[in-house]
């Protein structure tokens, strides 16, 4: 069962989030960070909601996104912002310490909250994301990649879109990159259909005054953390390659991998049986 409400996490400006959360024990709490950023936590539930039965799930909408506090000026929009709404998020549901998962851009968030607050983060799951920058050629000679991302460059670039429009249009468009499976493509769009899509994040990003979330010396500082963390990926991911990940675990030894086949960057929705169980295996180790 999930209870949705609201939780105020800032005063000036005023923001609440729009949290969903599971009843199981407080003991196992697993915060869920999704990306975008202007896409909402939906997409990220299924399979997320069946360790419901014996940890609580966290599931917010960041600031601008979803259900929670939209309409804030431009430079409200922050990393650092949102690693503020974020602890003051655990604070008020009286959490000490998560598990935290981020997803994609999220998972850069993730990884900005656990070098703020280490000691408020148990495990670390980085999900279709990564921790080492993309470098400009890393998917040079994927043609496939080309032919699927066309028709999302075509949406990006018409002048006829603009606002939440233009970010479900581009979503829609983006779904034959994100997913690699033909057969779980259906059920993915289905899926896009229930998001709240906002365009508050991309307001900033447009005008090249978007702050960057990665900071310079991530690896380095997370390995000196040393919090364990797993990093959850799919082999075909067109977003963050696949062939970051060794290198990182090189980095950090408290990182391992899990590289899911046939998985795009949406591999909870291409894999997800194998994705999940990813996931339970290392939260479930103390």
């Amino acid at each position: 069962m999930f209870i949705e409400t609201l939780v105020p996490v800032s005063s000036d400006p005023a923001v609440d989030l729009f949290v969903v959360q599971s009843d199981g024990s407080v003991e196992r709490p697993l915060l869920v960070i999704h990306g975008g950023p202007d896409w909402d936590h939906t997409y990220l539930r299924e399979p997320v909601a069946e360790l419901a039965d014996h940890r609580r799930i966290i599931l917010p909408d960041l600031r601008g996104c979803g259900r929670s506090t939209r309409g804030l000026a431009d430079d409200e929009y922050t990393p650092a912002a949102t690693i503020t709404d974020l602890v003051r998020l655990l604070d008020t549901l009286e959490i000490e310490r998560a598990d935290i998962l981020g997803f994609s851009y999220g998972g850069l968030i993730a990884q900005r909250l656990v070098l703020a607050v280490p000691e408020r983060v148990r495990r670390l799951v980085v999900a279709s994301s990564s921790v080492l920058p993309v470098p400009p050629d890393a998917f040079d000679g994927w043609h496939e990649r080309t032919e699927r991302m066309t028709a999302e460059a075509e949406v990006w670039s018409d002048p006829s879109l603009s606002g939440p429009e233009l970010t479900r249009a581009a979503a829609l468009a983006s779904a034959p990159a994100n997913v690699w499976r033909p057969d779980a493509l259906p059920g993915y769009l289905d899926v896009l259909k229930g998001i709240y899509f906002s365009a508050e994040w991309m307001r900033p990003w447009q005008a090249g005054t978007l702050p960057s979330p990665r900071h310079p010396d991530t690896p380095q500082r997370l390995a000196d953390v040393g919090i364990p963390m797993l990093l959850l990926h799919g082999r075909q991911d067109m977003t963050f390659p696949a062939d970051l990940v060794e290198p990182t675990v090189k980095l950090i030894p408290t990182a391992r991998a899990s590289v899911l086949e046939e998985a795009g960057h949406m591999a909870h929705i291409d894999q997800p049986r194998a994705w999940l169980a990813a996931l339970e295996d290392f939260l479930s180790e103390e």
